[in-house]
């Protein structure tokens, strides 16, 4: 009896999510809405803040969330219905061994934010509350240890999987939004003028299209992630709502907290509001934490995809990702963001693929009847494809780019399988 409970896995990295690993409606709703904390999405809102009056930011916040929910969240119903990962999915959509691709690009862009987020953590801190000096030449020796002391609480949190990550999120999720919003009111108070007049000021010149463009990109790559996490939901409608509302709430959030920033401290992250408000300590705890609950679940994906594709243990893969992100955060940071921005385009063509080959097979996932290929090529060739037009197309929107010429070829080679192919293999 004890060596069967030494290898239960409580986090089905390989199978679907038993009922009795389902968890609570408020714990899937923590766990999502904490996905969203991240400094970068902050940058985000600087850029908005400083191309569109109030309005526009408030009309580019609801049709970017509006198209971004309907994107993540079909893939967090999903997730719920299937209890299957984004790897398991990808299995049957991209074949055994084409499901490599999808796997080897979030996990390579996942353990990239991981990185950059350590990174996003110490350098603010050794800057501003130890005062010293960091350049992209010199990082002192502190900033290091602090890089390494939060590489490992956040590796671990990673380590231990989704009942980890619940704890995480039930901790970091309230002080982050309480603790961000008060510095914010607090702020706008302390302001010469109110938040409309603020925003009106400057050259204004992001259309509402483009702002939902960036709105989109900021997080289109990490929803792609999103059934590793809505698999532990209790039915596909909880997936699907918590999904929808957790990240429409939790990415406005952020964005505003970095146009709060930027027009009253010129600044793009609410941990420099809190530090010109004077709150030293509080704003160390909102920036680790904030931090910490995206870069957990980054962490946790990447060992996912990474086990899938060298059929090593996530629990190993996630302590490989973890030390690999931690010894190179630093560079990462300095040199990676451009990369990973170009990176995050190549994913949303992933997702498109796997709605679409859920839901034109939907019986066959369900009753666990999907031919067993080895690569699906239409597949792979859409999600190469898909991202070529994604980062070299300028016209519209680049995931939605990427996304439609994923769909084609996808579509089309869905029409040839089911002509040639009954389905009767399983995986």
């Amino acid at each position: 009896m004890n060596a069967s409970k030494k290898h239960v896995d409580f986090d089905y990295t390989a199978g679907k999510v038993a009922q009795t690993g389902r968890k609570s409606n408020l714990s899937m709703f923590m766990i999502m809405l904490g996905f969203t904390f991240f400094s970068a999405s902050m940058w985000v809102g600087q850029e908005l803040a400083a191309g569109l009056d109030f309005k526009g930011f408030i009309l580019s916040l609801l049709l970017g969330g509006i198209i971004l929910g309907a994107y993540t969240g079909a893939l967090g119903y999903i997730g719920a219905e299937s209890g299957l990962t984004l790897d398991m999915l990808a299995r049957r959509s991209f074949g055994s061994k084409g499901s490599w691709l999808p796997s080897a690009m979030i996990s390579f862009t996942q353990v990239g934010w991981f990185g950059v987020g350590l990174a996003m953590f110490a350098i603010p801190v050794a800057k501003e509350i130890l005062g010293l000096e960091v350049t992209p030449e010199h990082m002192p020796v502190m900033g290091y240890v602090l890089v390494a002391i939060a590489g490992i609480l956040m590796t671990a949190s990673a380590y231990f999987g989704i009942k980890s990550l619940t704890l995480i999120s039930y901790i970091a999720v309230p002080l982050v939004a309480i603790l961000g919003t008060v510095a914010m009111v607090l702020a706008i108070q302390r302001g010469d003028a109110g938040l409309v007049e603020q925003f009106s000021r400057g050259t204004k010149d992001l259309s509402i299209i483009a702002g939902a463009g960036l709105v989109i990109g900021s997080f289109v790559s990490g929803g792609t992630a999103t059934p590793n996490f809505t698999r532990f939901a209790k039915s596909a409608r909880v997936g699907l709502w918590v999904t929808v509302i957790a990240f429409f709430i939790g990415n406005s959030l952020m964005f505003l907290f970095g146009a709060v920033s930027s027009i009253y401290v010129g600044g793009n992250d609410i941990f420099e509001v809190m530090l010109n408000l004077n709150l030293f300590y509080f704003a160390i705890l909102v920036l680790g934490l904030n931090i910490w609950t995206t870069n957990d679940n980054a962490l946790y994906t990447a060992g996912l995809g990474l086990s899938n594709i060298f059929g090593i243990s996530k629990k190993t893969m996630v302590l490989i990702s973890g030390l690999i992100g931690t010894v190179a955060a630093v560079w990462l940071y300095w040199n990676f963001c451009g990369w990973l921005n170009v990176l995050n385009c190549t994913l949303p063509p992933v997702g498109i693929i796997l709605i679409l080959s859920y839901f034109c097979n939907r019986k066959a996932y369900l009753e666990e009847k999907m031919p067993a290929l080895s690569v699906n090529w239409f597949a792979v060739a859409g999600v190469i494809l898909g991202a070529v037009v994604a980062n070299l197309v300028k016209w519209g929107i680049p995931s939605f780019n990427g996304m439609a010429v994923a769909a084609v070829l996808f579509l089309i080679g869905e029409c040839v399988r089911k002509r040639k192919t009954p389905i009767t293999d399983t995986l």
